[in-house]
């Protein structure tokens, strides 16, 4: 076969399977709901918040979701320019903001160093802007501390990666303060758990979340 066929096709299969191709933007219930997310503390108590991106959301907030210690994961935009961002501009490449999930945790339960092991093992550290089928910088993986303990953290276990040699490139992980986190549209949050069915979920977000799961099966709820 040609490479004039082979990389149309692969195109292709790379468009069709990627976050965007699936999002149900055109569903009933997908009216612009972006916000700066807080969770009520009457329902979800007092807990501490980590912000994190790499990919599809849909996969990032099923991976934090099935963690003992995280009472809730939501999806959301963080690291741009524009305010009140909706799915369609973000997936547009031309917001600066990437999809992001913040994870409202007891420390009690699970440590933020737990919760960035959990991080990168769940991806592919080293893609630079995208993970796994999804391309551009709306899928680039940052870490979004909310204060100098989060960030020295983070910049210790990046560079404790680096040291290993356990990926064979430098890991392309961003390390940089939260801004501000907008929460997505109602149709996104827990999309993996309501739409099993979904062929992005399916051949992406399940294998990827199945990867977690088999590393770290103590942490599990």
């Amino acid at each position: 076969m040609s490479t004039k066929i082979v990389f149309p096709l692969a195109a292709a299969i790379v468009l069709l399977f990627s976050c965007n191709a699936f999002s149900g933007k055109n569903t009933p219930d997908a009216g612009h709901a972006a916000m700066t997310a807080q969770p009520d503390p009457v329902v979800y108590g007092e807990l501490d918040t980590a912000t994190f991106a790499s990919g599809c959301f849909w996969c990032v907030e099923a991976v934090f979701e099935s963690l003992k210690g995280v009472k809730e994961a939501v999806s959301g935009y963080s690291g741009g320019r524009t305010a009140n961002p909706t799915y369609e501009e973000v997936c547009s490449h031309t917001t600066g903001h990437t999809e992001t999930v913040q994870v409202y945790y007891d420390p009690a339960m699970i440590s933020y160093q737990t919760l960035l092991e959990v991080y990168f093992a769940s991806q592919d550290p080293t893609q630079v802007n995208g993970q796994g089928p999804d391309h551009g910088d709306s899928y680039r993986s940052v870490i979004f501390y909310g204060n100098e303990t989060e960030r020295t953290l983070a910049e210790a276990y990046k560079k404790q990666l680096n040291d290993s040699g356990k990926y064979s490139k430098p890991i392309a992980v961003i390390i940089e303060p939260l801004k501000v986190f907008y929460m997505a549209e109602d149709y996104h949050q827990n999309y993996e758990k309501i739409h099993p069915e979904n062929p992005y979920v399916r051949s992406v977000s399940v294998p990827r979340l199945n990867r977690m799961k088999k590393q770290f099966p103590q942490l599990l709820k």
